[in-house]
């Protein structure tokens, strides 16, 4: 069976998009490729590798790419999971069909650190309850 494959893009490829391709690998992986990558890159955040370290994802290894990094590859979905990658990259050569759904950027929350990584969690959530319904072999 051949996967299709999905990427995720946001600004910084740090939590958003590094956490949603976590889940399409480990929980649709049989079906989809997952590949995430950043318009403006910068590190994996160390609150979503621990926060999807909670639920068993080890995204530790996973490193921010740019988006020029995969140009020339084609993808049956192209997924922006914040407004500010749809406005900068309204258009990806090789994209078959697009997806946008805006999640908060839990990198810009404050306050202690439990309080940070509550917000990580919240929005690690969503991304994952978003990313089960959406793909879902019915995409």
């Amino acid at each position: 069976m051949v996967r299709e494959k999905v990427l995720f893009i946001c600004t910084h490829n740090s939590a958003r998009s590094q956490m949603a391709e976590g889940f399409l690998r480990t929980l649709r992986g049989d079906k989809y490729e997952a590949y995430s990558a950043g318009i403006e890159p910068t590190s994996v955040n160390p609150h979503a590798i621990q926060v999807m370290g909670e639920l068993g994802i080890n995204i530790s290894k996973h490193r921010s790419k740019n988006t020029k990094e995969l140009l020339g590859m084609r993808f049956d979905y192209v997924v922006t999971v914040c407004d500010h990658a749809k406005e900068s990259c309204p258009f990806f050569p090789g994209a078959g069909k697009y997806i946008h759904k805006n999640f908060e950027d839990p990198s810009a929350i404050t306050g202690t650190t439990e309080e940070t990584l509550a917000g990580f969690r919240r929005v690690r959530d969503q991304i994952r309850d978003w990313v089960l319904a959406t793909f879902n072999g019915n995409v």
